[in-house]
């Protein structure tokens, strides 16, 4: 059963890194229909703060459960912990604090939030029960360098990627509507600092955990946040004659 099971993981790993190829080809040709580029032809839409909360709870909840279920042998192992920490911090942040950080903000399309939390469903069982139940490290893994590099792109960019949410946050004075040019941080290099923060976030955690469930997702994360970024780019540009034309749309000084 348990070996059965293992190669279900692994084979949906193989199905999460198909699922960014065709997130991507699809994002390209049809775009992301989200926040400053939703359509209302999507029909009803959800409150900005509901839909963040909802969507982004079962990677938070699932792999909460799993660690409840789990064998406390693997628990007890110092690798297994501090993985299962790293990608619960980042949930607990989305789904506890930052939807109620939020000002205004626009409404989630019904059927953006039902992939949303489609995927969360997906990936939190995925990363949960693999971590939990079925990833063998030794002891000594958390001085690897793989593990002690991997941490620290995790550690850094879900700094980079708070830092730049809170910048986009501020933008506007109270009163204020429309959109304003991002300023300081990684925005002074990038469009898309935030997504910058979570590509790094991401691949540092697949470095850390080494394996194809936590491969695939930062992959997956690439994909989706890659054509995003891409997006919005070229509205900044169409939109502000004075945007920084030597602002790269995703990573620094390169893309």
């Amino acid at each position: 059963m348990e070996l059965s099971e293992a190669r279900l993981l692994d084979a949906l790993a193989g199905l999460q890194a198909a699922l960014g190829c065709l997130t991507l080809l699809l994002l390209r040709r049809i775009g992301s229909s989200y926040g400053r580029h939703s359509s209302p032809r999507l029909g009803w839409q959800m409150p900005a703060r509901l839909a963040w909360v909802l969507q982004e709870l079962p990677s938070l909840a699932l792999p909460l459960l799993e660690c409840a279920r789990a064998a406390p042998s693997h628990l007890r192992r110092r690798p297994n912990a501090l993985l299962l920490a790293m990608f619960l911090v980042h949930y607990a942040h989305r789904t506890l604090i930052f939807p109620f950080l939020i000002r205004g903000g626009k409404p989630t399309p019904l059927l953006i939030w039902v992939m949303a939390f489609m995927f969360c469903t997906f990936n939190g069982y995925l990363q949960g029960r693999y971590l939990s139940q079925y990833a063998e490290y030794s002891e000594d893994w958390v001085t690897d360098p793989r593990f002690l590099t991997g941490f620290a792109l995790w550690l850094v960019g879900m700094l980079i990627n708070i830092h730049s949410d809170h910048i986009l946050r501020t933008l506007r004075k109270p009163g204020e509507t429309g959109y304003k040019i991002p300023r300081g941080g990684l925005f002074e290099y990038v469009t898309a600092a935030n997504f910058f923060g979570e590509i790094v976030e991401w691949c540092g955690y697949a470095l850390a955990s080494w394996s194809a469930q936590a491969g695939t997702f930062a992959f997956f994360t690439l994909c989706v946040l890659a054509t995003r970024a891409e997006e919005h780019h070229r509205w900044y540009l169409e939109k502000f004659e004075d945007y920084p034309k030597s602002r790269k749309m995703l990573f620094p000084f390169l893309f």
